[in-house]
C-alpha cells in the first residue's frame, strides 16, 4: 500500500521559516538587515523556481544575500527545504506575486540586482497579456534599485527577447550593457538555473542581457 507524503501525513506543512514565507506574512516593508541578519548587499532572483541560482550563488557569494520570489508554493517551498538543509544564513525564499511584492513590502532604492531567468513565456496569443515582463514591472524595479544596479534577464524565446529588450533598452532609467558570455559548464551542475541546463544540452539559443541603472550627474 502507497504511503503518503510525510507532510500529508502530519496534515501540516513542515515549517520552513526563515527560509520560506509568504506575502501573507508580512506586515510592512521587509527589513532586510533583519530578515538576513546583516547589511550586505541584497540581490533578488524573480520567478526563482526550486531556488536553484539562489542556493548556488549564496554559497558562492556568501557577502551577498539572495532572495527568491516564486508564485508556485511548491517549487519555492521545494527550494527553501535544500536552504534549510545546508543552513544558508544569506538566502530566504518568498511565495508570492512580485508586483505585489515591489508594490507593498520592498523599500525604494534597497535592492542591489534583479535577476530574471526564462520567465514563463505564455505561448498563446491570448495569454501574451500575462507576459511578467511589463512597463508597470520595470517601473517597479526602477524603484526599489539601488544607484547603478543591475537587471540580468535570460530567455530562450526570441520573441520574448525583442519585448524585453525593447523596454529595457528604450528606457531612460536604464543603460544596456554588453550581454554576459555563454561559458562553457565545468559539470551538469554548472549552470544558473534547471532550465538553462536543458536548453542548452539540446543545443537551443539563450537570449541574455544585462542592464545598468542609470544615475543621474
Amino acid at each position: 500500500m502507497l504511503q503518503e507524503p510525510r507532510e500529508m501525513q502530519q496534515n501540516t506543512p513542515v515549517d520552513l521559516k526563515p527560509y520560506f514565507f509568504t506575502l501573507d506574512d508580512l506586515d510592512g516593508p521587509i527589513d532586510w538587515s533583519r530578515l538576513f541578519g546583516n547589511e550586505n548587499p541584497v540581490e533578488i532572483d524573480i520567478g526563482c523556481g526550486k531556488g536553484k541560482f539562489v542556493f548556488d550563488a549564496a554559497q558562492e557569494h556568501p557577502d551577498r544575500n539572495y532572495l527568491g520570489i516564486e508564485t508556485d508554493f511548491g517549487k519555492g517551498r521545494h527550494g527553501a527545504k535544500r536552504l534549510k538543509k545546508r543552513s544558508l544564513p544569506n538566502a530566504r525564499i518568498l511565495g508570492g506575486d512580485v508586483r505585489v511584492a515591489l508594490d507593498r513590502f520592498i523599500k525604494p532604492a534597497s535592492v542591489s540586482d534583479f535577476d530574471v531567468y526564462f520567465p514563463d513565456p505564455w505561448w498563446k496569443r491570448r495569454h501574451k497579456c500575462r507576459r511578467l515582463f511589463t512597463d508597470e514591472l520595470v517601473q517597479q524595479m526602477v524603484t526599489a534599485l539601488k544607484p547603478d544596479g543591475h537587471l540580468t534577464s535570460w530567455t530562450d524565446v526570441e520573441d520574448y527577447f525583442e519585448v524585453i529588450a525593447a523596454l529595457m533598452d528604450g528606457h531612460p532609467s536604464f543603460q544596456t550593457l554588453p550581454a554576459p558570455a555563454e561559458l562553457q559548464p565545468a559539470d551538469d551542475t554548472d549552470y544558473r538555473t534547471s532550465f538553462e541546463r536543458k536548453k542548452r544540452q539540446a543545443g537551443e539559443t539563450i537570449y541574455r542581457g544585462l542592464w545598468q541603472l542609470s544615475v543621474d550627474d
